[in-house]
């Protein structure tokens, strides 16, 4: 359900009527030494997408049509053997299963509406070099996802986005979402909405530039994002009419090609964002990582990567730091074996008491 291109010309024109696919991700997962103790963990995602392009069957032109399920299994290895704050796993979601996504999208020239469940971090906030990595933090950065209800992955909301192109080579985003997803416990398959005047808009907007360097293009993101919960009602010992600044924040996303010769590719990206307001758990982080594809001749598809990211707790409660090394081997065009080792430098903070952690993975994927 990625949309990293965002290029209008490429939603749907050549895309056959219907289109089925699936993906299976699993996950061994081993404290192997600090945090909160030592052991093995497994956890597992499962998903189904179906898309249907409009102008192909016949019931008008460039539109198009997506629902996408998953479930997901298994242990939840940061909460109970590393105890970072970030997530070492970006599949880590316990036992659920529930529609992910379900929207319509409608090009109209240069712009193109997107209305339903939707995926926030499929268009916003995303670095397609960051996907190689196993730490969410690569994924969604924290200063969205540890300081408001964010409709990412595992629970989405209903939202409305709109795309437009800019030019050749710009495009500007803009989404208003619901506040607050209804949570697992009352909404067990995510097929409950309700809009709630104590929820709350989420509302975010990203610039995206292209610039091409030595021959090489790359893409360059700004992004401001406000969750206003005027009315949030869920804080404790507070009224639903009790008052509450937006919780605001902003980021930057750089991701540039370095080098491309002989099958062999390097890519540098980087990611930061800054979240000043009182409400903020986690009010900086940053990332910094580099790619390398083709490292080994005869395995081109193949992609290794090191990269490190740190998220600044509120409250002088210090930082947690991690850093990844991971290598992915393809097998063909469906299937993939994904060594992973991340060291986790004060999990949740200086102040947590949690010892530096080592852990590894091994991550099987397949998709159909």
């Amino acid at each position: 359900h990625s949309f990293p291109t965002r290029r209008s010309s490429d939603l749907g024109k050549d895309a056959p009527a219907v289109e089925f696919t699936a993906s299976l991700t699993g996950d061994m997962a081993r404290s192997i030494a600090g945090g909160l103790k030592q052991g093995t963990a497994w956890l597992g995602m499962a998903s189904l997408n179906a898309t249907l392009n409009t102008g192909q069957t016949g019931l008008w032109k460039n539109g198009t049509v997506t629902v996408t399920g998953a479930h997901t299994l298994g242990s939840m290895p940061s909460s109970e053997l590393f105890g970072d704050a970030q997530v070492s796993s970006n599949i880590e979601a316990g036992n659920h299963t529930f529609l992910m996504e379900l929207w319509i999208r409608q090009q109209f020239g240069r712009v193109v509406i997107t209305a339903g469940l939707q995926d926030l971090n499929a268009i916003f906030a995303l670095s397609e070099s960051g996907g190689l990595y196993l730490n969410s933090s690569f994924g969604i950065m924290p200063v969205i996802s540890c300081n408001i209800p964010a409709p990412i992955f595992p629970l989405t909301s209903p939202g409305l986005t709109v795309v437009l192109e800019t030019g050749r080579a710009g495009s500007v985003a803009l989404a208003l979402f619901d506040g607050r997803p209804i949570p697992f416990d009352s909404n067990p398959y995510n097929i409950r909405w309700k809009f709630d005047r104590e929820d709350g808009l989420l509302a975010i907007m990203e610039y995206s530039h292209k610039i091409v360097i030595n021959g090489l293009e790359g893409e360059y993101k700004i992004g401001l994002f406000s969750h206003n919960h005027l009315f949030d009602s869920f804080r404790k010992n507070e009224s639903p009419t009790d008052e509450h600044s937006p919780t605001l924040g902003g980021y930057i996303i750089a991701d540039q090609p370095l080098m491309h010769r002989n099958n062999r590719q390097v890519a540098l990206f980087m990611q930061a964002g800054y979240s000043p307001s009182v409400d903020s758990f986690m009010d900086l982080s940053a990332g910094l990582g580099i790619n390398v594809s083709g490292l080994i001749r005869g395995r081109e598809d193949d992609m290794a990567g090191v990269a490190v990211t740190a998220g600044r707790f509120s409250g002088n409660a210090g930082a947690e730091t991690t850093i990844e090394v991971t290598y992915r081997l393809h097998f063909g065009d469906y299937a993939y074996l994904q060594p992973d080792l991340q060291y986790i430098i004060f999990p949740s903070g200086s102040l947590s008491g949690i010892p530096h952690c080592i852990a590894g993975f091994m991550r099987l994927g397949v998709s159909f």
